[in-house]
């Protein structure tokens, strides 16, 4: 196969020919069974690696009873405990600052993201200089298959901090051998900045969050500015759900008169592209030469059959720094063998992209509720104005659900609220199986962002303080 070889050897001057739809022909298009088996030596290769140079993983498989070299096929290698979030917290608590599963002499460290910290302590990724170019190669060679080349302009419109999206985003595109437009988000006023700048330079990509796409269409509309006046041939996301849900990608890829690709996995998994769409082919593809995923059950974390619904396990194939095996996302979507991708690429596929979180998932009156489901019933509203916030509240015995959506201006000044609340009240409550009470607000009550959306908020305590207070 081209260029893989671990650690990776990557020749940085390589390019494919313009007119090649694919990046690495012979990676992306062999025959699976081909594929596993060279996945099925990786794997062991990545393991061994691990196994002498990082206590956590030695000391993780020791006690499971497991080692490299009993790993003869795929389903041994479903033996292999899982590592979590809060593994790796624990493992740089112990071991700061990077945790005993650093397999690289700090000097060697070129790159330091991490996780925010604001639900406990942050996680620090350490990323190697050889890392950082692998990094490079890969998103470079997902671009292109989103139909990027040499010289087009790719704008960032994400907050350039320790978030990775944004980073990562950037090495691809310098790798791609593209104009690089790292423009950032999140200051004052920026946004419109993004709007003016964006209609003088006409770029041919947008990368952000879907949330962000929104708000700036918004903010552009604003400005006087038709969004569409960018001229963008492509929009890529990550950092939420949304690119693969298809009526908000259809509400974005009518505001811009352009196509919208999803992507992303997790900042620990970078390079984060490893799930994503190509040109030809929506929802997510499992790019598996990069990273190895498999879609588990979040019970026993065995693989699912083809059509089944689970979380992604992940392990990296190329990276030496901080490599994560068995890494449980957490996040929820279901997989298909990709015998039908219409681009030719023989990896699995993610049909509807990622969901969203597990724990993102809250239950009213017994039924189980995702915030993106909540997401895809709005945006098929004429009349929903791009933004809403979710309230579970309980005033009784049981939870109740409660949808605050901003409205367009002109329903405002038709009086047709009732009209929309009334809408939106029955098309959530057939979707969601549960009773579902919508309030409508003006357009810009709820606050936008220009990072990745919260809506969700949790009210069942500040109820049952309420209720206390009362009685007492």
């Amino acid at each position: 196969m081209e260029s893989w070889s671990f650690p990776p050897a990557y020749d940085d001057g390589y390019l494919p020919d313009a007119t090649s739809r694919y990046g690495f022909k012979t990676r992306e298009t062999m025959a699976p069974g081909e594929r596993e088996r060279a996945i099925l030596k990786r794997l062991q290769q990545v393991m061994r690696y691990a196994y002498d140079r990082a206590p956590f993983y030695k000391r993780k498989w020791d006690e499971a009873g497991v080692h490299p070299d009993h790993i003869k096929s795929l389903d041994d290698f479903e033996r292999v405990p899982v590592t979590t979030k809060a593994e790796l917290r624990a493992a740089q608590e112990r071991a700061q600052p990077f945790g005993d599963y650093l397999c690289i002499p700090e000097s060697e460290v070129h790159h330091i993201h991490g996780t925010s910290g604001t639900t406990g302590r942050p996680t620090a990724f350490a990323i190697g200089r050889d890392d950082w170019q692998t990094i490079a190669n890969n998103h470079a060679r997902v671009m292109w298959a989103m139909g990027l080349r040499p010289g087009d302009t790719v704008f960032i419109g994400a907050v350039f901090s320790l978030y990775m999206g944004s980073w990562a985003t950037l090495a691809g595109a310098e790798r791609l051998r593209a104009k690089c437009f790292p423009f950032g988000a999140g200051a004052t006023g920026m946004t419109a900045r993004a709007a003016l700048w964006m209609k003088l330079m006409t770029p041919t990509a947008f990368y952000g969050t879907p949330s962000y796409a929104l708000h700036l269409a918004e903010v552009a509309r604003e400005e006087k500015i038709n969004p569409r006046d960018f001229k963008l041939r492509l929009l890529f996301f990550s950092g939420e759900p949304g690119a693969s849900i298809p009526s908000v990608r259809a509400r974005i890829e009518d505001i811009y008169g352009a196509p919208v690709i999803d992507c992303g996995s997790m900042a620990e998994m970078t390079p984060w592209v490893n799930c994503a769409g190509t040109k030809q082919t929506d929802g997510m593809l499992l790019w598996q030469d990069m990273v190895y995923a498999e879609v588990c059950d979040p019970k026993n974390f065995r693989r699912v059959g083809w059509g089944q619904q689970g979380t992604p396990v992940y392990t990296h194939l190329e990276r030496t720094s901080q490599p994560m095996i068995r890494l449980v996302s957490g996040d929820l979507t279901h997989w298909t063998d990709g015998r039908d991708n219409p681009c030719g690429r023989t990896y699995p596929r993610l049909p509807n992209g990622i969901y969203g979180r597990i724990d993102d998932m809250f239950i009213i009156r017994g039924e189980n509720i995702y915030p993106s489901a909540i997401d895809g019933v709005l945006n098929q509203l004429a009349g929903y104005g791009g933004e809403h916030r979710i309230v579970i509240t309980r005033d009784g015995a049981m939870d109740e659900l409660l949808v605050q959506i901003d409205a367009k201006e002109q329903v405002y000044a038709k009086n047709a609220t009732a009209a929309l609340k009334a809408e939106a009240e029955r098309a959530l409550s057939r979707t969601l199986g549960v009773r579902a009470r919508v309030e409508v607000v003006a357009a810009g009550v709820i606050p936008r962002t220009d990072f990745k959306a919260r809506r969700v908020v949790d009210d069942r305590d500040l109820f049952r303080s309420l209720r206390q207070t009362v009685a007492s």
